[in-house]
């Protein structure tokens, strides 16, 4: 008997000795399971991919046909996850997500043209100037404004609405 083979021999005495023998998968070891969606939304994602009207949007703004094939992966290991709790599938899938999102984020992440701050300006609370003040303080959202904190509503006392 080799080392490897009394290691593994071992490690089923042991797991049959100390702990009970259950059939559910240990899912705790994946992390970042709330970016998984629901199966649905894949499969309605494939769907819309490869309709005729999203092969033609497809068309006019990459000037091709974009492969679809992600997103029926993407439904085929949503359902291996939902129904016996995969762990492969599982990872796949959230793996596949980060990469949709790092894609989608990619622009942002790679902006140079605006500088990113760390907090909001010093002043960014101060009052509005007086001009604008006074070009809005006959709008509309000013008087319900002004209605809600002074606590009238005369919408309420003027309401013909009747329950019977």
């Amino acid at each position: 008997m080799t080392m490897s083979e009394a290691k593994e021999e071992a490690k089923v005495e042991t797991s049959q000795n100390n702990e009970p023998n259950t059939n559910e998968p240990d899912i705790s070891i994946l992390e970042d399971t709330w970016v998984i969606r629901e199966c649905e939304t894949y499969k309605d994602e494939y769907k819309e991919c490869t309709s005729f009207k999203g092969r033609f949007h497809q068309y006019f703004i990459h000037g091709e046909s974009i492969d679809c094939n992600q997103w029926k992966k993407d439904y085929d290991n949503c359902c291996k996850w939902e129904d016996s709790k995969d762990t492969k599938a599982g990872e796949a899938l959230i793996i596949s997500e980060k990469k949709r999102r790092l894609q989608r984020l990619k622009a942002h992440y790679m902006n140079d043209t605006w500088k990113k701050r760390a907090a909001p300006p010093a002043d960014w609370d101060k009052p509005l100037p007086e001009w604008m003040r006074q070009r809005d303080e006959n709008t509309y959202l000013a008087q319900k404004a002004k209605e809600m904190r002074e606590g009238t509503n005369e919408e309420e006392s003027n309401s013909f609405c009747t329950i019977m």
